[in-house]
């Protein structure tokens, strides 16, 4: 049985399942754990030309998405409640925490957008998320679909392995993951953390949990100052 349903919208569906159908995604997959189904829009145009785009109302460079040939697509595959997702430079900031919201829910909608972007009414039409991968143009939404299928399907539960290693990553507790060191204990004169070699379980997870607050306080100041809100709301 799987775990999540994703509905991808596309113009170009030869890019999917792309490198997530290699690797431990790709047997995941295989496996049923999880399952893809890919929609090309263009299969709800109505001309021979099979055309989606058209020019702006009003003027200016480019070409819009059409409302009434996304909105078939859209109605052939979406179900009310659901998560519905658009990836626009002008969407929320995607986290770790919105990757987690939508596995949890099993199944979600994903639309990506081509050209200068959608009509406007189907924003207006359906219950869109708006979600961006950062503050940067791409050619279309297919790189950011991918990027956020990627990080869905390692929560699937059986697809890394190890639980433990999910939730010491990156983000998974509000912190940038600690450093990560493996053999030889000696490279080029530099030397692995000696409490790492201790065999003392509690000091390290202290140094890891001390070396993971450095990090995040001296790269992310953002993340940090949300971490220390954080824990002084448990306190």
């Amino acid at each position: 049985m799987s775990n999540f349903d994703a509905n991808v919208l596309t113009v170009f569906p030869e890019m999917f399942p792309g490198y997530l159908g290699i690797s431990l995604a790709g047997r995941a997959l295989d496996k049923g754990m999880w399952n893809l189904n890919v929609v090309d829009i263009r299969d709800y145009a109505t001309d021979k030309h099979k055309t989606v785009d058209d020019t702006p109302f009003g003027g200016g460079a480019g070409m819009i998405m059409r409302p009434d040939v996304l909105g078939k697509a859209i109605d052939a595959v979406y179900h009310e409640g659901e998560p519905l997702i658009y990836f626009s430079p002008r969407g929320q900031r995607m986290t770790q925490r919105k990757v987690e919201e939508i596995k949890d829910k099993g199944t979600a909608t994903f639309l990506c957008g081509r050209f200068e972007g959608i009509d406007e009414r189907l924003l207006e039409e359906y219950p869109f998320e708006e979600v961006s991968l950062g503050d940067f143009v791409l050619s279309g939404g297919e790189p950011a679909c991918l990027a956020m299928l990627d990080a869905i399907v390692r929560l699937i539960p059986g697809v890394m392995g190890s639980s433990e290693s999910l939730d010491e990553e990156s983000f998974s507790n509000g912190l940038l993951e600690y450093p990560q060191y493996t053999r030889p204990a000696e490279w080029r004169g530099r030397m692995v953390p000696e409490v790492l070699n201790s065999g003392h379980h509690q000091k390290i997870r202290d140094w890891r949990l001390k070396a993971s607050q450095e990090l995040t306080k001296i790269r992310r100041p953002d993340l940090w100052k949300t971490y220390q809100q954080a824990v002084k709301q448990e306190d």
